[in-house]
């Protein structure tokens, strides 16, 4: 993979009015610190946060903008959250993802701003079928955002990526702390290249390699030999067509898929409804792009580690 590009200090295009009221006063963050605090780092939904708050250790305090149970494709941006981004001295979005949140970034980011989708390499759709060897792609290829698959959480590898691209802002913000960031994200980097080991182990001796899922947010996973069939797109709302679930009955009974993945935040109905209609079982696999009421308590390596376990049940993995 490429090394990160050194994320630029923004200025903003605009300063709403009601941001610069509440610029004043102070954005709260999750845990209720002022930004008159220290270190504001802002960040747009959960894996970016969940690496954030790795790197930055008790040295910053870090906001999510999608709160628990949010779905964050549907993330809307209030007077208050632009205040926060207004006081952020860092924030870390992934443009395309959520509009309004890139609108707001655009127009009302001051401080240092870590673009997911320009400091790691995104696989492109076509890559969907290909092993980890293919080639890999940047966003800067001449590919649209469109063409882009966004959730390269699912790759532990990508995200060590990004924690060395924050570790850079935070440290250009905080010079005096600059070797605590680049450690947190050396430490952070040791976590996920295990957890990349594991899922590489696990899953390269399963009987099936199909894994059916509720929509396109799995294709990462690609690398570790999976083949993955979602029902919908890369948005949870998408609708399969009558054909679509015609095919996936024939796959299902034709490979011996055993379970119909669905997950915790949006509808399982259509998931529930295939499996139904062909007699095999529902599990959960969390795309992890926020946490639910139910993980509130877990974290990207355990929620990881879980979805690990479900595939390798599902998949008859030894």
């Amino acid at each position: 993979m490429k090394s990160p590009r050194r994320p630029t200090l923004r200025t903003p295009a605009l300063l709403l009015t009601g941001a610069l009221t509440l610029s004043g006063c102070g954005a709260l963050s999750d845990g209720g610190a002022d930004a008159s605090d220290g270190l504001q780092v802002v960040t747009a939904f959960y894996p970016l946060q969940y690496v954030a708050g790795r790197v930055a250790g008790d040295l910053a305090d870090v906001t999510n903008l999608t709160q628990p149970g949010g779905e964050p494709h549907d993330l809307d941006i209030d007077p208050r959250a632009t205040g926060q981004i207004v006081d952020a001295d860092v924030v870390v979005h992934e443009s395309g993802f959520q509009p309004a949140v890139d609108s707001s970034v655009d127009a009302n980011a001051t401080g240092e701003v870590v673009d997911a989708a320009e400091v790691v390499d995104l696989r492109t759709l076509e890559d969907e079928d290909a092993d980890g060897d293919a080639e890999e792609h940047t966003a800067d290829d001449g590919h649209d955002h469109d063409d882009l698959d966004p959730h390269f959480w699912q790759d532990p590898l990508r995200m060590a990526d990004l924690g060395d691209a924050v570790a850079e802002s935070l440290a250009a913000v905080d010079p005096d702390n600059a070797a605590d960031y680049t450690a947190n994200a050396a430490d952070l980097r040791t976590d996920l290249e295990a957890l990349d080991a594991r899922y590489a182990e696990t899953l390269s001796g399963c009987e099936r390699q199909t894994v059916v899922v509720s929509h396109d947010a799995f294709g990462y996973l690609t690398k570790y030999g999976l083949d993955m069939e979602p029902i919908a797109g890369l948005s949870p709302e998408a609708e399969p067509t009558p054909a679509d679930l015609a095919r996936l009955q024939d796959l299902i009974a034709t490979e011996g898929v055993t379970t119909v993945f669905a997950e915790r935040l949006g509808t399982r109905k259509i998931a529930d409804s295939l499996a139904s209609d062909v007699g095999v079982t529902t599990a959960v696999l969390d795309p992890i792009e926020g946490l639910s009421d139910e993980t509130a308590d877990q974290d990207y390596l355990s929620l990881m580690e879980a979805n690990l376990g479900e595939l390798a049940e599902a998949n008859g993995c030894q």
